[in-house]
């Protein structure tokens, strides 16, 4: 039945390997009836070799890859509870045409075919997911490699693959315990090492994961259990440096305008579990439950110190260094830095439910009846601490020397920045003005810090009804037709407050933090900053030492936003399989439609006059906050998308494969585009008459959006050698004939409901607002050339050695704004390059794995947890694997050891401003990581 080929997961229990340093191969699904990646063969004298493990796991990828109509690539377990990546996103990224963005140090997106992970979707057993982030886009720090089975990733779409995306569409599949046979129990654990140490005085530098999985059958084979869980608890640590900006100097030279730089040290834990329970009522007739739960928890502490140098009130000193109009050395006076202790804690809790039941007939009539539900409740608390030598212009400054280079700028201070009697908790540079809560509570003399809440919640209800008729003809072999209901909500709700000092009633307080929470010194060595004081915030929110005063102000609310979408897909699909002369075509042809209703409903700010004077404000002489409510509003659209699509793959006996494909593709836009909110601001500009003006900026979501669309076009040649190597060429192109970008719109500001900027300062006439529109797309095109190839094709002395890999050039002409030139995807790299050598054999297993991506323009979190794009440096990721597989017959049957390292060169992330890359804005380090344990299998 083309749909449980499809649809239904496949088990390959030694398939291909995603143990680190490995890289996967092409493959589409695995037999129904393969329990494990082994193959056998005759010798000239009759004895039967026995192939197992990741040789034969490249072997069926490689038969997978050659009977597959569709272009995808695929990754299975080397062995049941054999998957030691910190996430499934480690495995996919070796895949051809495919590679990832690190965060943290491990890989969590994907990028296929030089597209950002926003043009792609991931589905678990073919239902689509809720996601951990703001977007569609899932982050796959969520699912345990440990408890997927196989991974499909469909570069060409098909009438019958619901939840598509443009670049590609990522099915996550889990076991299905008929399909394995047999009784299996597998375990495993590891110990990891990061080798940067314990960069925060309470951060760790060793974790550990563990996993287990149980596959059974009962009742003559009539009913199927797996379980499986994997837990984690492992430290992540990163050296930032951060630099705001590069202004010109009065020379017109570039000079580094501030720095925002931290050691960061992450704790993360996660709680995968998953189930599956699978009935065979009766010959015809199958049913499958499956669930999966995830409890992700990452935990962060960031230290550091934010230096305002040229963008402030600092001096730079005449004697400076220049090379070629760029400051590379030089001391700013009367620095008045603000240190740093920030808290970062994200939650998130995925539960995932499906229920599938199939009908296959003896008479060629086919049914499936599939229902799903995916919820995810994520938090993301965001507390900033602020603390320096006094508040305001009280205090000590300090004259810093600097040195910038390829890896961001190094400072020399004069001040001991690890002093705490000298270095207290306090407003440094005032920032953020006098705040006054409507009940009369206020934070004088500049906000001591920061607590931002982000709450979203996040569900899809899916259900799905399909039929198919079989032939007995010679050209179409069978007729799909379904329809799937997909009704998906997402909302976020802001939850901000100012920090204050309890002590702090007369604008001008500062105190030392308290000895019972002094956690010592973390060491800023790397900038040149040396030790710095240490505390957890939480704690002194805790104690009562600083307290929350709620953000009145209308940026708050307008942050809310909530979506809903609900799309019915109708499809019809035919396939083929015919002889053509002495070569055989497969295939299929079809039309899908997306029927869409979707609605947003949005904050705007509204300023509803001046507050009561509060005692205390009047008291201070100081200006109260202006009284902000908000005005909710609705908006609803709806429309359809016809979406053909065709695959064709011509096979001839000579091994040689030729496939084409063409199809109209589609990706929806940023549910966080999709918001119906409008927010707006003001920028301060003093003209040379002495009139303060103050200009209004914004920026809205856009509920009236419509989807990406594309034309695409595949065509692949592929050389098959057996079922034991391949080379393929696969050429694609997309014609992008819509493209979301942001743009400036000007409205009259008599339009907004603004509140007063204070005396004697004009509002200028009108606002530019900043909002997401369709516009027109461009093209992308490239090609993959990729293949396996184990040595003993060529020569038997070579017996257990190989290479698999692939390249990938991709090539964009997109220009969203008429009449401006042509700009990079983000996520687009140029140049995608990975690749393995392996060795395997007598049990011993040796892989040396290289990812390569040339730069690319990468999404990090900024300002509010906000997303920023910035240009990224190329990046080479080296890591390696060693073991030892205990051979049949052994006492130790069944266990298996290793030894990994992970990015073994300490490659860092480095982003730079546009056209100057020694403008360094970020540069990241994460250390080597060190991997040991084992896996059981009995």
């Amino acid at each position: 039945m083309a749909i449980r080929k499809t649809f239904s997961a496949t088990i390959s229990l030694s398939a291909f390997a995603v143990a680190l340093g490995s890289m996967a191969t092409p493959a589409f699904a695995q037999d129904e009836d393969t329990d494990e990646a082994t193959e056998t063969a005759e010798t000239t004298d009759g004895n039967v070799i026995i192939v197992s493990g990741y040789r034969a796991s490249l072997e069926n990828a490689v038969a997978e890859k050659r009977r597959s109509d569709l272009v995808v690539e695929s990754v299975s377990a080397e062995d049941i509870g054999k998957l030691p990546d910190a996430s499934i996103a480690e495995s996919i990224a070796r895949l051809p045409g495919l590679t990832s963005q690190r965060l943290s140090g491990r890989s969590n997106s994907i990028s296929i075919r030089g597209f950002s992970p926003d043009f792609s979707t991931t589905l678990l057993n073919g239902r689509e997911q809720t996601t951990t982030g703001d977007n569609r886009a899932v982050e796959y720090d969520q699912y345990p490699a440990e408890v997927i089975n196989q991974v499909n990733v469909y570069k060409t779409p098909m009438a019958s693959l619901v939840g598509q995306g443009l670049s590609g569409t990522v099915d996550l599949r889990t076991i299905r315990p008929l399909d394995a046979g047999k009784t299996i129990f597998s375990i495993g654990a590891r110990g990891s090492y990061a080798d940067l140490g314990k960069l925060n005085v309470e951060s760790n530098d060793m974790g550990y994961r563990v996993n287990g999985l149980i596959v059974t059958q009962f009742a003559d084979n009539k009913i199927g259990l797996s379980l499986g869980a994997s837990y984690v608890d492992e430290p992540y640590q990163i050296q930032e440096f951060n630099a705001w900006g590069y202004p010109t100097t009065g020379d017109g030279d570039f000079v580094i305008g501030g720095s925002k730089s931290y050691v960061t040290s992450t704790q993360l834990t996660r709680l995968g579990l998953n189930g599956t329970l699978q009935f065979e009522i009766s010959p015809t007739v199958t049913s499958t439950l499956d669930a999966f739960y995830s409890d992700f928890k990452d935990d962060q502490i960031k230290r550091g110190i934010e230096l305002p140098l040229y963008w402030s009130g600092a001096v730079l000193q005449p004697d400076t260094t220049v090379e070629n109009g760029f400051v590379t050395a030089g001391q700013f006076n009367g620095v008045k830095g603000v240190g740093r202790s920030d808290v970062f804690q994200r939650k998130a809790k995925l539960y995932s439910f499906g229920w599938n039941t199939e009908y296959e007939g003896d008479d060629g009539w086919n049914a499936m009846l599939d229902l799903s539900y995916s919820k995810t409740d994520r938090n993301e608390l965001s507390l900033e601490s602020n603390w320096g030598t006094g508040r305001g212009s009280i205090g000590a400054t300090d004259n810093i020397g600097f040195q910038s280079g390829p890896q961001g700028t190094v400072f020399s201070p004069m001040l001991d920045y690890g002093n705490f009697n000298t270095m207290l908790l306090t407003s440094p540079q005032g920032w953020g003005g006098n705040q006054i809560a409507p009940n009369g509570d206020s934070i004088l003399g500049g906000q001591d810090g920061y607590y931002n809440n982000r709450i979203i919640k996040d569900t899809i209800w899916q259900a799905r009804m399909e039929v198919e008729k079989e032939f007995n003809g010679n050209f179409f072999r069978s007729l799909q037709a379904g329809v799937n209901f997909t009704d998906r909500s997402k909302s976020l709700v802001p939850d901000e407050y100012f920090l204050g000092l309890v002590a702090n009633t007369d604008g001008l307080t500062s105190v030392q933090v308290p000895e019972q929470f002094r956690l010592g010194t973390t060491d800023l060595t790397y900038l040149g900053l040396g030790p710095v004081i240490s505390y957890n915030p939480l704690d002194l929110l805790d104690a009562g030492i600083y307290k929350l005063v709620p953000n009145a102000y209308g940026d708050v609310v307008v942050k809310s936003y909530s979506v809903n979408e609900k799309l019915l897909t109708p499809y019809v699909q035919l396939n083929i399989a015919s002889q053509l002369g002495g070569a055989e075509l497969t295939g299929n042809i079809g039309v899908q439609a997306a029927i869409t209703d979707q609605n947003s409903s949005g904050a705007t700010a509204v300023y509803l006059g001046q507050l009561d004077v509060p005692e205390g404000c009047a008291a201070a002489g100081e200006p109260c906050a202006p009284n902000i409510g908000a005005q909710f509003q609705k908006f609803s659209t709806s429309y359809t998308n016809w979406l053909p699509s065709l695959n064709l793959s011509l096979r001839f006996d000579s091994g040689f494969v030729v496939r084409a494909a063409a199809a109209r593709e589609i990706i929806r836009p940023r549910m966080d585009d999709m918001r119906n909110s409008l927010s707006f601001g003001y920028q301060f500009v003093t003209l040379p008459n002495g009139t303060t003006v103050a200009a209004v900026t914004g920026s809205s979501g856009n509920p009236n959006l419509r989807p990406w669309l594309a034309n695409a076009f595949d065509l692949t040649f592929e050389k098959y050698f057996g079922n034991k190597g391949y080379l393929a060429a696969q050429f694609f192109y997309k014609d992008l004939k819509s493209y979301i970008y942001n743009q400036d719109v000007v409205i009259p500001t008599s339009d907004l409901a603004l509140a007063s900027p204070g005396e004697d300062i004009v509002i200028a006439p009108t606002a530019v607002l900043n909002i997401p529109i369709n516009g027109e797309g461009g093209s992308l095109y490239g090609v993959e050339v990729a293949g396996t190839l184990p040595f003993e094709t060529f020569t038997a002395a070579l017996d257990g050695f190989g290479i698999t890999g692939g390249v990938s050039y991709t090539k964009t002409k997109i220009s969203p704004t008429p009449g401006a030139p042509s700009e990079d995807l983000p996520g687009y790299s140029k140049w995608v390059a990975n690749g393995t050598a392996f060795f395997e054999k007598w049990g011993f297993n040796a892989r040396a794995s290289i990812r390569y991506r040339s730069t690319f323009v990468g999404e990090v979190s900024g300002f509010a947890a906000n997303r920023v794009r910035r240009r990224a440096a190329p990046e080479t990721i080296i890591d390696a694997q060693i073991g030892y597989d205990f051979q049949d017959g052994s006492p130790l049957e069944g266990l298996s050891l290793f030894l990994q390292g992970q990015n073994l060169t300490d490659e860092p992330f480095v982003t730079t401003n546009p056209g100057d890359p020694r403008q360094v804005i970020d540069y990241q380090t994460y250390g080597r990581r060190f991997m040991a344990g084992f896996n059981y299998k009995f």
